[in-house]
């Protein structure tokens, strides 16, 4: 069977920016990303059906007969099960939300018969989801990606563990002196990882491929650092979708960050109103700011996007694509992508040119290539976001 993910066009301008980049099953929720999730699940790779300007990065492979997936939906053995027995020509259906369909083409103008699913099901709405399911998310693929795996053993003496059999280890990983506290949900750790001195981890837990926790970094319950990231401070309740820094002291709570991001030293987001009041959160759907009925909610901020020192992120902030923040006081809450800070309320236009100079270059410093493909995403957000 051919399976192709699609992005839900209802569903796909809510989770802006972090889409303006990637279709939205390349979203990180949990230990892996969405794509990542069902390539387990169906054991075959997946193709995507998404923005034109997206296609060439991310393509698509029809065939005469293909079930396609909403890319926004998390798997589950239940779900895929229906999916799996989906007839010609049948869309499956998740109240209006449409979960999968088997058809030899992309949205076709009817189907011969219309199936219910009303089993659990973990579907990213808005942005606030992300960090809100992450917890159970970790959970869940913990659970598959280690069923009857055997973790590499911690061999550290001055390494204090807590739960052992809900910590897993991946081969390479370098553990110094650290807390482990899987208590209260799993703690997983990546191929070649390095935890360094002091550094203090509560379950769930996740962290991937090459990243590295500074010395005394605080990681609390239902993070995700995604690969090659590095990260200090405290953490909490956030996703790193990877390719990111945040290496140093400072607060990251209830936040989801995209690539090639990077805070400077002592930067904080609020995740809390100091009226306990729920947070509003700029929508790219209605162009204003919209109550997300949650209490705690922090940052989100699109890939690329950098602040220096001591940047303060007001709670419910939402920061676009390939942003360059700086200058005292607060920020505001909706900072629209390829802003550049002037050090005073004003912003600035982020030049593409330049902003893909240093893209370029920091690509370059993890021994990847900004090429052409990528240049021409970045001018596609330009200029969708002038």
């Amino acid at each position: 069977m051919n399976y192709i993910l699609f992005d839900d066009s209802a569903i796909r301008p809510a989770l802006l920016p972090l889409t303006f980049t990637r279709p939205v099953s390349e979203i990180r929720i949990g230990i892996q990303t969405i794509t990542e999730k069902w390539e387990d699940f169906l054991k075959t790779s997946v193709s995507f059906a998404t923005q034109d300007y997206l296609q060439i990065k991310y393509p698509i492979s029809i065939s005469d007969d293909n079930i396609f997936i909403n890319g926004a939906v998390c798997p589950n053995t239940e779900l895929v099960e229906a999916i799996s027995n989906l007839s010609e020509n049948t869309v499956l259906k998740n109240d209006e939300t449409i979960i999968a369909y088997r058809s030899n083409q992309l949205n076709p103008a009817a189907f011969e018969q219309e199936v219910s699913f009303d089993g659990n099901i973990v579907i990213l709405n808005q942005l606030t989801d992300i960090f809100s399911y992450n917890g159970e998310e970790i959970k869940t693929d913990f659970a598959r990606i280690t069923k009857g795996r055997k973790s590499q053993p911690i061999t550290d003496r001055f390494t204090a563990y807590y739960n052992e059999s809900q910590i897993f280890i991946e081969e390479g990983a370098d553990i110094k002196a650290a807390v482990l506290d899987a208590t209260n949900g799993c703690i997983y750790i990546g191929k070649d990882v390095k935890i360094q001195a002091g550094a203090m981890i509560q379950g769930p837990f996740a962290i991937g491929e090459h990243s590295v926790i500074n010395m005394g970094g605080k990681m609390r319950p239902n993070t995700t650092i995604g690969p090659f990231c590095k990260v200090g401070g405290e953490i909490s309740n956030a996703v790193m979708f990877g390719n990111a820094n945040k290496g140093h002291d400072g607060f990251m709570g209830n936040a989801v960050i995209g690539e090639w991001c990077n805070w400077g030293a002592d930067t904080n987001n609020s995740n809390l109103k100091n009226d306990y009041s729920k947070v509003e959160l700029w929508s790219y759907v209605s162009n204003k700011f919209e109550n997300t009925g949650i209490q705690f909610a922090g940052l989100i901020m699109g890939d690329h996007s950098k602040c220096g020192i001591n940047t303060m992120f007001n709670t419910g902030t939402v920061v676009g694509v390939n942003c360059n923040i700086f200058g005292g006081g607060y920020q505001p809450r909706h900072i629209p992508s390829f802003s550049w800070s002037a050090g005073t309320e004003e912003f600035k236009t982020y030049h593409l040119r330049k902003a893909n100079q240093v893209a370029r270059a920091v690509l370059e410093r993890r021994g990847k290539v900004f090429d052409e493909v990528e240049e021409n995403i970045m001018k596609a957000v330009f200029e969708q976001t002038r």
